[in-house]
């Protein structure tokens, strides 16, 4: 008796995705360190910037290697809402990052305890929008079509006409 076969592939895909999500969140870490730590910008506007430069492996990644998407992006279906979802994100952790900026520097943390107060920060919001984001990009945004009726996370399936007219 082994694991069935659906169960497999949802497990493979899960990797695939936290797998995706270790390389852009390095990707964001890495240019949110530089710019932070040499005070290049503010918190904010690093935060931002390492935000959009982490997104583009993301969701070409995501789209090629977790939910095998090839040909051709679709501006209208694929980029802007990944794009909108990105958003969602980086308005939570420039939220998160300013407060704790302003937090660190209140208690004179010194550079490195702004940088990795600021890190921890920027971390902790995107982790909560992760499990929302895959959701979203299995249900939604990158979901086959046709699709048979998979509810193994329990969400129902909807496509994004359905989901604007909520």
């Amino acid at each position: 008796m082994g694991v069935p076969e659906p169960v497999v592939i949802r497990i493979r895909q899960l990797l695939r995705y936290a797998a995706v999500s270790g390389v852009s969140t390095g990707v964001s870490q890495v240019v949110l360190v530089v710019l932070v730590a040499t005070r290049a910008t503010s918190a904010v506007e690093a935060n931002m910037i390492a935000t959009m430069v982490g997104t583009v492996p993301s969701f070409e990644l995501n789209r090629r290697w977790v939910w095998g998407k090839s040909g051709n992006r679709s501006l209208a279906k694929e980029v802007v809402p990944f794009a909108a979802i990105s958003a969602a994100g980086l308005l939570l952790s420039t939220l998160a990052v300013a407060v704790a900026s302003r937090w660190a520097e209140a208690n004179a943390f010194g550079d490195a305890g702004r940088t990795l107060t600021v890190q921890a920060a920027n971390l902790g919001a995107f982790g909560v929008v992760w499990v929302a984001q895959f959701v979203l990009l299995d249900r939604v945004l990158f979901r086959s079509r046709p699709r048979r009726n998979d509810s193994s996370l329990g969400f129902p399936e909807c496509s994004m006409d359905e989901l604007s007219r909520l």
